[in-house]
């Protein structure tokens, strides 16, 4: 099977993933390309770095066919998206800065560590509901929080679901709404974490045709163009079959994830 062949089956598989889920397509996704990349030609010191930068970066076109789908649905609040993207531009331009002056080995301990809390909670958590009071959905504390938020997922190589839904079911979002608005701050992450990345990677860092800084486009490329495809299947599965069934079977493949990348990173 060739790699552009691989990047598309790749893609689908992601794709459907986070239609079903919401979240956990860029944990899927850097841990993939960890495991696939050195074996096409990305040298094994960059593979890391490289994993991280390229799956933020298709993480864009399809955090943005997620977001025209919800806008569309009137699930997106644009006033929080608003004041939570200067401090996600910040976030993830500072996230993939702070990542690339780390070693490969503690890269790894990052995504372990955080697959393991994401698969924590999603075992043992219940079912979302929006708090039974009316909150401000605007606000200087969105922006601090998307900083954070944008830091951490430029980190680990994710859109942020995991983090943005919570704190907005937190604050009283309708969980639906939630998802909308999250999907669109997923855009601005992976815009911000992928340039960091790309402009931001000492020079030759991975030496290949395709590549820009840490960001290997035939592979980000690739894997976007069927992931926004496969997302809405995802959207219709999730409809038919039990969710927290679903849920708790995907919590089960991160603790394998997080394992997988803890034991390499001891190696």
């Amino acid at each position: 099977m060739t790699a552009i062949a691989l990047y598309l089956l790749l893609g689908a598989v992601v794709g459907v993933l986070a239609g079903l889920l919401g979240i956990g397509g860029g944990l899927v996704l850097v841990a993939a390309f960890a495991w696939l990349l050195p074996k096409l030609g990305v040298p094994a010191e960059a593979a890391m770095h490289v994993a991280l930068a390229s799956a933020l970066a298709s993480i864009v076109l399809t955090a943005a066919s997620s977001t025209r789908a919800h806008h569309r649905r009137g699930s997106v609040l644009w006033p929080t998206v608003a004041w939570m993207v200067p401090g996600i531009l910040l976030g993830g331009w500072l996230g993939s800065r702070f990542a690339i002056g780390l070693d490969a080995r503690v890269l790894r301990w990052c995504v372990a560590v955080y697959c393991l809390v994401v698969a924590a909670q999603m075992l043992w958590s219940r079912k979302p509901g929006g708090l039974a009071r009316t909150v401000a959905h605007a606000g200087v504390g969105y922006t601090l929080a998307g900083g954070a938020i944008g830091w951490l997922s430029a980190i680990v190589g994710i859109g942020g679901g995991s983090l943005t839904v919570p704190l907005l079911v937190w604050r009283g979002v309708e969980p639906v709404r939630a998802v909308g608005t999250s999907a669109a701050c997923g855009m601005f992450i992976g815009v911000a974490s992928a340039l960091g990345f790309a402009l931001q990677a000492p020079s030759g860092a991975v030496g290949l045709p395709g590549s820009v800084g840490y960001v290997y486009l035939p592979a980000a490329l690739g894997v976007a163009i069927t992931s926004v495809l496969f997302a809405p299947l995802g959207t219709r599965i999730a409809h038919a079959i039990d969710g927290m069934a679903l849920r708790r079977t995907f919590a089960l493949f991160l603790l394998g994830v997080g394992v997988a990348f803890a034991w390499s990173a001891m190696g």
